[in-house]
């Protein structure tokens, strides 16, 4: 039964035209970029512990080991996302984004009612327990947005990781500017802000972030540099307001108007990404129409028709039976595919590149982690004035961020142009986080601030060269378990670097302080530590250790050099959709049958009546799966 019904122009028209680009454009993957650019941009409440850490240990009364222990389980919950990837595997994106809001406002609640004297003294697991599941939102949410963006643009990934996790670099800092806006200097209601505010931008786009129809795009990375931009221009205000705060001391109608530039500059992005959803709006409508000259008639058929049959000269093969090993592929765990195919969970786990990028992150983001997370007591033992810990953190954020992007848009060209492994460029970031350790060993004269951009850049630096070699590596089938796995290095090296030998050696030395001079500690006395020696054995160490991971990583360079050489974004491109107008009949097949059923058509009528049943299948496909 097939029936025509001629849509004429006019206001009706002009309507449907306008509602189906709206809707184009807010579900589309340029806003679902942009929506996750808004969830990592509050995403790093783990970053500025220092900031509120020192309220913690004079409120609870902790020591510095305590307060490490504190420190670690923060990391361990930011870092270990096994379950969230897990989550992920099996349900889409908001379900693993809903979980981490949740968790995101208990944790953070609970310490902050706990610090506030709002609740009873908590004993020491209990507020370990409360950091851990607060910290462990970041997992969800970076498993939610991130994981989803490199699954919708797997061409880009060096580009999307870089800018995402510039975000996250960049959140201390946004969020340093908005706690100040809203209550001033009241270090206490930092933590208030951190329990409410992550989750309340994840509620609202729950249901943007999805995975999509992979769209290949000759101009994607040219969208990706005007995004880098914008987030540098944010970066570059951040630093200068940073700057005139350390210099002068701001009313908060002043830190409010700063506050309303850095959210000015955080969502000027929308105009870019909503401009380059209409660029592709058109295009499609383009191809449906130059597919179909008579498109001001709807085709509605009740079935398509059958595919046709196989010609009789043609041999028909007989496939082997596909072996069902499911995600764990406990059949065949060493025997793993090829560099660049999707590896199984347990095949990863066990291979030898896995173990090696996991030794060499242990130790490199577990020294400059460790680092991070006592800039505030380093320069209280060096002497620095206590309105320059902010200042170091916002350092260590915005460094942070420009580590992040540049090391994700540089490896992406280098590998491009000149096919140099990204591995190399990740032992290099090694190599020059030892010289930030180095100063905070020797102490050297107001070198905390050059320090504090080393390390912030080279921590930043280290995660999209991580997460993208895994990508590349094992593949994406199970990227969302494969990504927290490799996160899961950083609370391991924390543990080791900062609990077991930075905090310890901090005690015995501010311990054999107090003895020199007589004092002996009372009962809930925090230790406090004076001069250089507070920190110097603890960095030495430290430097060492991300000298080994430095050597373990040139390891795994020498190990990929031949697959970098190789082209491995081909299967990609060869399965993607190409909007250029000129790709073969069936891509322009599916790309109409999607056009038709974001304008609430029968996308199966429409792929029939462009003469194309394979893609009058897939639609029908979607459409009785309701996508």
């Amino acid at each position: 039964m097939v029936m025509a019904d001629v849509t004429g122009g006019g206001f009706g028209s002009g309507w449907r035209e306008a509602r189906s680009l709206a809707a184009h454009a807010l579900l589309g993957r340029w806003f679902m970029a942009f929506a996750a650019f808004l969830i990592m941009s509050v995403a790093g409440a783990t970053y500025i512990f220092s900031l509120y850490s020192g309220d913690i240990k004079s409120s609870l009364g902790y020591d510095q080991t305590s307060l490490n222990l504190l420190g670690f389980f923060k990391d361990l919950g930011a870092n270990v996302g096994i379950v969230s990837g897990l989550v992920n595997e099996v349900t889409p994106p908001w379900v693993v984004l809903s979980i981490g809001a949740a968790m995101n406002f208990f944790g953070y609640f609970m310490i902050w009612l706990a610090v506030t004297g709002r609740s009873a003294r908590p004993r020491l697991w209990l507020m370990c327990l409360y950091i851990c599941v607060g910290a462990n939102s970041q997992s969800f949410a970076n498993t939610g947005a991130l994981v989803t963006a490199v699954k919708n643009f797997p061409e880009s990934r060096g580009a999307i990781l870089g800018l995402l996790k510039g975000f996250v670099g960049l959140s201390g800092a946004i969020l340093a500017q908005l706690y100040h806006a809203f209550y001033g200097d009241d270090s206490e209601s930092l933590i208030l802000l951190i329990a409410w505010l992550p989750a309340a931008i994840s509620v609202v786009f729950l249901r943007t972030i999805r995975i999509l129809e992979v769209v290949r795009q000759k101009n994607e990375l040219k969208v990706f540099y005007k995004l880098l931009y914008v987030s540098l221009g944010l970066a570059g205000f951040l630093m200068a307001i940073i700057i005139l705060q350390n210099q002068l001391r701001f009313s908060k109608i002043e830190y409010a108007g700063s506050a309303a530039v850095v959210l000015l500059l955080l969502f000027l992005p929308i105009f870019i990404v909503v401009k380059e959803e209409i660029v592709l709006w058109k295009r499609k409508r383009e191809i449906v129409m130059n597919n179909d000259p008579s498109h001001h008639l709807k085709v509605v058929a009740e079935t398509p028709p059958p595919p046709p049959p196989p010609h009789a000269s043609e041999p028909v093969l007989a496939l082997p039976p596909p072996q069902h090993t499911g995600a764990c592929g406990c059949g065949n765990i060493l025997r793993p595919p090829d560099r660049g195919e999707d590896y199984t969970i347990l095949q990863a786990l066990f291979s030898i590149d896995m173990l090696i990028l996991f030794t060499a992150t242990t130790f490199g983001a577990g020294g400059t982690l460790t680092a991070i997370d006592n800039l505030g007591q380093i320069g209280s033992s060096l002497g620095y004035p206590s309105r320059s810990t902010t200042t170091f953190v916002s350092l260590v954020s915005i460094w942070n961020y420009l580590g992040r992007v540049v090391s994700g848009f540089a490896s992406e060209i280098l590998l491009t142009k000149y096919k140099c492994p990204r591995p190399l460029l990740l032992t290099l970031v090694l190599l020059l986080s030892c010289v930030g350790h180095l100063l905070i060993a020797f102490g050297v004269p107001n070198s905390l601030y050059a320090s504090s951009i080393i390390i912030g850049f080279c921590f930043g630096a280290q995660w999209p060269l991580v997460f993208a070699i895994i990508s590349e590596i094992f593949g994406l089938k199970y990227y969302s378990t494969l990504y927290n796995l490799g996160a899961a290095a950083s609370p391991v090296g924390s543990y080791v670097l900062n609990v077991k030998v930075a905090g310890r050696l901090y005690d015995r030395e501010a311990a054999r302080q107090m003895a020199a001079a007589g004092l002996a500690r009372e009962d809930g006395q925090d230790l406090t530590c004076k001069g250089v020696e507070c920190y110097k054995t603890a960095f030495l160490v430290i430097t060492g250790a991300t000298l080994f991971g430095c050597m373990v990583s040139f390891f795994l360079v020498l190990r990929t050099r031949k697959f970098y050489r190789g082209d491995i974004y081909r299967k990609f491109r060869e399965a993607s959709i190409n909007l250029t107008g000129r790709g073969d009949d069936s891509k322009a097949a599916a790309v109409e049958a999607e056009a038709a059923a974001a304008n609430g058509e029968n996308p199966t009528a429409t792929a029939a009546a462009a003469g194309d049943p394979t893609a009058a299948a897939a639609g029908a496909t979607r459409q009785g799966r309701g996508t």
